[in-house]
């Protein structure tokens, strides 16, 4: 009986532990994610709505495919009339907030396919947080005319 009771009380302090170390991906959702699929092998733009519903900000610092051989976080901005990108190393979700990545915004650069992307295809891209916690997001293609 006392091993018994020994195993349980292990069994709880693991399970407390673990949910005092959620990562901060436990405490986003990602909706509407989709690529747009560029012709001629051209790199894609990937674009999501990440809420964070954690008590603390969610800093996003990077994003992985096995679809893609490159991923990065980018921002669009228009300066005296003239288009801009830049990458971004981070990006902080506040707490209990959003950020959108969108056309003419943030959004991620999808570059080396592996193979061509079609649209309509699911493509899965990994969403990489600061605390090193991680977030699997499924995208759906879309055609190069989207909005």
């Amino acid at each position: 009986m006392t091993s018994r009771f020994l195993s349980l009380l292990l069994a709880g302090l693991l399970l407390a532990a673990g949910a005092a170390h959620a990562g901060q991906a436990d405490h986003v959702h990602a909706d509407d994610a989709w690529i747009r699929v560029m012709p001629a092998g051209l790199p894609a733009g990937g674009y999501v709505a990440l809420r964070n519903e954690g008590d603390q900000p969610a800093i996003l610092d990077g994003a992985s495919s096995a679809t893609y051989g490159s991923v990065m976080l980018h921002e669009s901005s228009t300066d005296s009339g003239m288009g801009r990108m830049r990458m971004v190393e981070r990006l902080t979700i506040p707490a209990h907030g959003q950020v959108a990545l969108a056309p003419g915004g943030y959004h991620f650069m999808l570059m080396d396919a592996a193979k061509p992307v079609q649209p309509g295809q699911t493509v899965q891209v990994t969403l990489h947080f600061a605390d090193g916690s991680m977030l699997p997001t499924d995208f759906r293609a879309r055609p190069a005319n989207a909005l």
